[in-house]
């Protein structure tokens, strides 16, 4: 059995490719014609919004979107506690 690909993982997050089709406006035939060429970029962003992330631009477009990012790369650093030197305060000017 083969792979899904990240459109099929869109659609099956979304419940059926009808369902997709609406979420984008669009047509399901147009869904049906992705699956033999790739999904234009411009649509990437709704599909990832219309799944709730669960498949994102990078999934569907490595090639304009680039790898995912990796999970440690999406975080961002908190201070551990007040006056943490990382963190110079901001004076607002004279």
């Amino acid at each position: 059995m083969d792979t899904p690909t990240a459109l099929d993982r869109a659609i099956a997050a979304v419940g059926t490719q009808q369902a997709l089709a609406d979420a984008l406006g669009i047509r399901s035939p147009s869904i049906t014609e992705w699956k033999n060429r790739a999904v234009p970029a411009e649509r990437c962003r709704a599909i990832e919004q219309a799944t709730g992330g669960q498949v994102t631009v990078h999934d569907l477009r490595p090639d304009v979107f680039g790898p995912a990012p990796a999970a440690n790369d999406q975080a961002v650093a908190e201070p551990e506690a007040e006056g943490d030197s990382r963190i110079e305060p901001f004076e607002a000017p004279p």
